[in-house]
């Protein structure tokens, strides 16, 4: 499933994340990549102990956590902090698929990356090139999101970013380990979480809302690895 956020982040939100992600100081991408990713990657990156990152990374955990859509598709069990990167100059990063774990930095605990997102901090026409492009058992898609949106897919998927041959591309991408493993199981019960909420608000005192809920409730009770 691949699925847009819009306006995860407000106007003001992003105003305020591109003046900090503009000051900061930046390294080579290359230095968080593995050995085979560190051959198709040609980027800059925030390290990952940077202040600026950190501050940043926190107001887009803030957002998610009171957003519905992202609740409800990604059911979050553990999030690795956003991480932060900057594409100019024909910078891209080739096709590849995410490792599968990440540690969160200055702990011992691992994250399953199950769900990737990125965060767009660039308007469409400030830069040329870029596309995340996605390819899964959905097809390939090629998203170019506004600034404030976001993109969440599952993270066994390839994927690469285009060439950025005019202008800078800023955004945020990180990882988040799902209460439900399967990316299916994930799928059925986002179907069935909106057709409840849309049925709430359309048919409040439909008898069968409590049986729907309740098959949902079961599902993820019989699913999850909470």
């Amino acid at each position: 499933m691949l699925l847009r956020i819009p306006a995860l982040l407000s106007a003001e939100d992003v105003r305020q994340c591109r003046q900090a992600l503009e000051q900061a100081d930046w390294q080579d991408g290359r230095t968080t990549a593995g050995f085979l990713a560190a051959q198709v990657k040609n980027n800059l990156q925030l390290p990952l102990d940077s202040a600026t990152g950190k501050t940043l990374g926190s107001l887009i955990l803030d957002r998610l956590g009171h957003h519905p859509l992202y609740l409800s598709a990604a059911l979050p069990s553990k999030v690795l902090p956003p991480r932060f990167n900057r594409y100019e100059g024909g910078g891209t990063y080739g096709n590849h698929i995410d490792n599968a774990l990440f540690t969160i930095p200055g702990t011992a605990i691992k994250v399953r990356t199950d769900v990737s997102t990125t965060v767009f901090f660039s308007e469409p026409e400030e830069y040329e090139g870029g596309e995340l492009v996605v390819e899964d058992t959905f097809g390939q898609q090629t998203v170019k999101l506004a600034a404030g949106d976001a993109i969440v897919y599952p993270g066994t998927s390839l994927h690469r970013v285009n060439p950025v041959t005019r202008g800078t591309r800023y955004a945020s991408f990180f990882w988040t380990q799902s209460l439900i493993k399967s990316a299916e199981q994930r799928r059925l019960l986002f179907d069935l979480d909106q057709s409840i909420q849309q049925l709430s608000s359309e048919l409040p005192a439909h008898p069968r809302l409590s049986t729907l809920s309740g098959t949902y409730h079961n599902l993820l009770r019989m699913w999850s690895e909470a």
